[in-house]
């Protein structure tokens, strides 16, 4: 069956289902598909050309079957490197996600900030020109933090994951800030842990502004629906029955397995 699921949304693994959540909360109208590349999983510590050529290739078979008039890219890595690409290869409007350190860094009021990213994340030039750009007056400091998006993934798989959470929180708590941002879209699916954990600290992450840029967007394409919404996630490598399971209970009708690049 060919649908037509306006809302594309794509990472490496679960983490864009923190970015789903937030535009379906706001956009309940709208039907989506979700996709996670779990065979080219993590993008962050591959090379560039095989992200490219990952990412590429999914969206070249994902576009024609499913439809979606507009991409959400909800990786940082696939975000920063080819955004500017895909929005030239594919006829569509493309929407990426950065670390939300311009949200972070918006009070007058000197903070001590946190950004918690992916190692890799945290090495990339761009960060650095984020700081630069929209946190200049603000103690930034940098924690590359891996073991955060296998809990996640853990997470979504319903394993127990407070144990491990635990010494990362209490890493945090050590340094004294005022906020933490979430510098990898895995790490908000943890959020309601860390918040409950932590509750003097301020938590951010770019999930609400890239849902209110989607809702923009489905305005002026004229995306709204009269059939009730319609939740689609596939994903790629073997069959993984805890994370179908898992996806299911978060709203989505249909879960399966796409072939390999």
């Amino acid at each position: 069956m060919s649908l037509s699921l306006p809302v594309l949304v794509f990472d490496s693994g679960s983490g864009g289902l923190s970015v789903w959540k937030e535009i379906v909360a706001l956009r309940p109208d709208l039907s989506t598909l979700y996709c996670a590349d779990f065979e080219g999983f993590p993008y962050g510590t591959k090379p560039d050309s095989l992200v490219a050529e990952r990412v590429t290739g999914l969206l070249a078979r994902l576009i024609p079957r499913y439809h979606p008039r507009l991409v959400v890219l909800a990786c940082n890595t696939a975000s920063t490197l080819l955004l500017d690409d895909l929005r030239q290869r594919f006829d569509l409007p493309f929407v990426g996600v950065v670390p939300a350190i311009k949200t972070a860094g918006a009070s007058a009021e000197p903070h001590r900030i946190c950004l918690l990213a992916t190692p890799a994340t945290i090495t990339r030039p761009y960060i650095d020109q984020l700081v630069k750009n929209f946190a200049s007056g603000h103690e930034v400091i940098k924690k590359g933090q891996g073991d955060l998006v296998r809990l996640a993934e853990d997470f979504v798989r319903g394993k127990p994951v407070d144990t491990e959470l635990r010494g990362i929180v209490d890493d945090i708590r050590q340094e004294a800030v005022d906020a933490v941002v979430l510098g990898c879209t895995h790490f908000p699916l943890l959020r309601a842990y860390f918040e409950q954990a932590l509750p003097e600290v301020r938590w951010i992450d770019s999930g609400e502004a890239i849902a209110r840029r989607v809702s923009h967007l489905v305005g002026t394409l004229r995306l709204d629906q009269t059939s009730p919404a319609w939740h689609e996630a596939v994903y790629t490598g073997p069959q993984d029955t805890p994370w179908e399971t898992g996806v299911r209970k978060w709203g989505f009708q249909q879960v399966s397995q796409v072939p390999a690049v």
